[in-house]
């Protein structure tokens, strides 16, 4: 089986560019939020259980309102836990599968709750993209058009960015740099997991 590497970081650091550049490099990518996306779709049981607790307003034509959801759920801790317990689960069994029946050197499991949801027992490293936390809000809103308090409060829900990088094996700054320097960046480490054989 292939070394499983985490890769993570807090919202808004670049952790799918990181990953995109991996992927280039013909490393196979497990993502947790395209997973995550992938059990509440259309027709999924999870939706259904999810539209049932949340009601229909939740969905727009059929498909999971993932806005309006997480707006809900950042405001509402008792929700958010609820929402957690019938998708963590899924999500980990489907993530487990993928890494299982991945190919090549290393496999890079891309989860932003790598380390709150424990997913640093399948991973034989870590990888953190790490910015401050002032730019993090600044990327994190202009990209998803959120307001910055909801920023602020998935931040709040994430670990610190202190004991992110104390607990990383790796850490790829991606703060005041150009795309080309970060590609160089996965291009070094790439070199480096590719030695740990």
């Amino acid at each position: 089986m292939s070394l499983i590497i985490g890769l993570t970081g807090g919202i808004g650091s670049g952790k799918s560019t990181v990953s995109r550049f991996f992927s280039q490099l013909g490393i196979e990518v497990v993502d947790a939020d395209v997973v995550a996306r992938l059990v509440v779709k259309k027709g999924q049981p999870s939706l259904a259980k999810i539209s049932d607790y949340f009601g229909l307003d939740i969905l727009d034509k059929g498909e999971l309102n993932r806005s309006k959801l997480r707006e809900i759920i950042f405001n509402d801790e008792s929700k958010k836990d609820w929402l957690n317990n019938l998708l963590h689960p899924i999500i980990r069994k489907q993530m487990l599968m993928q890494l299982k029946a991945a190919k090549g050197e290393y496999v890079l499991l891309e989860a932003p709750l790598l380390f709150e949801n424990n997913l640093t027992a399948y991973c034989d490293y870590v990888i953190v993209v790490d910015i401050n936390e002032s730019l993090q809000i600044e990327r994190a809103s202009a990209r998803d058009n959120s307001c910055r308090d909801t920023i602020k409060s998935i931040m709040a829900s994430q670990i610190g960015r202190v004991q992110r990088l104390e607990k990383a094996d790796f850490v790829i700054d991606n703060g005041d740099i150009s795309l080309q320097q970060l590609e160089s960046s996965v291009i070094a480490l790439d070199k480096q997991l590719r030695a740990l054989q």
